[in-house]
């Protein structure tokens, strides 16, 4: 399995406005990635930060969705209520 992290930061007075963003677009659209097999999206009310943590059954597959998720990225910045500060690739070495 491998994973892609997206790093995030926003207005923490926008919080509310991220999460439904999140729920209502990006995890949908996640979800119709070929390979994708789940994600957990993670945010900081306090200080505006955010991971997003999207798993792939294999490394083709991240690859594979690598235009898509710009374009998810880029929508969601586009918004003004987050901003991508990085974006990194791993291997799923261990589940617990």
């Amino acid at each position: 399995m491998h994973a892609r992290v997206t790093h995030s930061k926003g207005d923490p007075a926008k919080a509310d406005e991220a999460i439904r963003m999140i729920k209502e677009t990006v995890i949908p659209n996640a979800k119709k990635l070929a390979g994708f097999k789940g994600g957990y999206w993670l945010f900081d009310r306090k200080n505006g930060v955010g991971l997003g943590v999207t798993l792939f059954e294999s490394e083709a597959a991240v690859q594979a969705s690598e235009e898509a998720a710009k374009k998810l990225r880029e929508g969601a910045a586009a918004t003004g209520v987050v901003q991508i500060t990085g974006v990194e690739r791993y291997e799923v070495i261990a589940q617990a």
